[in-house]
């Protein structure tokens, strides 16, 4: 297990389950069964380590694309020597970059599923939100931290029905948040996680974070 998009602190971030062999598990129903026992966010499935391809899944249904599980996994690859430049969703190819200890990874905001963002006028009123807030459908809720500097307090709510009532570190929100504002991002999710954000001139958007080990 990993923890992913970590405060520079090493405190925070989304835990992530990794099955670095997928063909051991090859069905779709059993993925799903395997990701709903493991209750994380997402649960990544790496089922051709030479070309990258992978596959996601929260623990109530698969995604085209998602940022943490890809930043995840693309940072214990290089743990294990094999650092990716490409990685392989069904979304499409996603771009890999590492400078430092923060792991990138480049995408398409129409990649992401349905994220309703929604702006509050305070950090102290987006931390009193409950979890999840009332309604349906996907929601990221957030508020300038300083606006001047793009630094964002936000906390994510999929309210899908499943066991994740609030979101830890969301990439892809992020992502989608990033394209609506036209402006890289600083953003503090949770309870101590850190999602960096970038534009690009070719209309792709770049996440990227820090990764611990959380288990084995």
């Amino acid at each position: 297990m990993l923890r992913v998009f970590c405060g520079p602190d090493g405190g925070g971030g989304n835990a992530l389950g990794v099955v670095r062999d997928g063909a051991a598990l090859p069905g779709a129903e059993a993925r799903a069964a395997l990701a709903a026992e493991l209750g994380f966010s997402e649960t990544v499935f790496l089922d051709d380590a030479v070309r990258g391809t992978v596959d996601i899944h929260t623990p109530s249904v698969r995604l085209p694309f998602a940022g943490h599980p890809l930043v995840g996994l693309a940072w214990l690859l290089r743990s294990l020597g094999r650092p990716p430049r490409t990685l392989r969703p069904p979304a499409g190819e996603v771009a890999v970059g590492f400078e430092g200890d923060v792991t990138w990874v480049r995408g398409r905001a129409e990649w992401v599923p349905a994220r309703t963002t929604r702006r509050y006028a305070s950090v102290a009123e987006v931390d009193a939100l409950p979890a999840p807030p009332p309604g349906e459908g996907w929601l990221y809720a957030w508020a300038w931290q300083d606006e001047a500097a793009g630094v964002v307090r936000a906390r994510g709510f999929p309210r899908r029905g499943d066991a994740v009532a609030e979101d830890e570190a969301t990439g892809a929100a992020a992502m989608v948040l990033t394209h609506e504002l036209g402006r890289p991002l600083d953003i503090r999710q949770g309870t101590g996680s850190r999602i960096l954000t970038r534009t690009h001139p070719d209309g792709t958007l770049a996440v990227g974070g820090r990764v611990r080990r959380a288990g084995p």
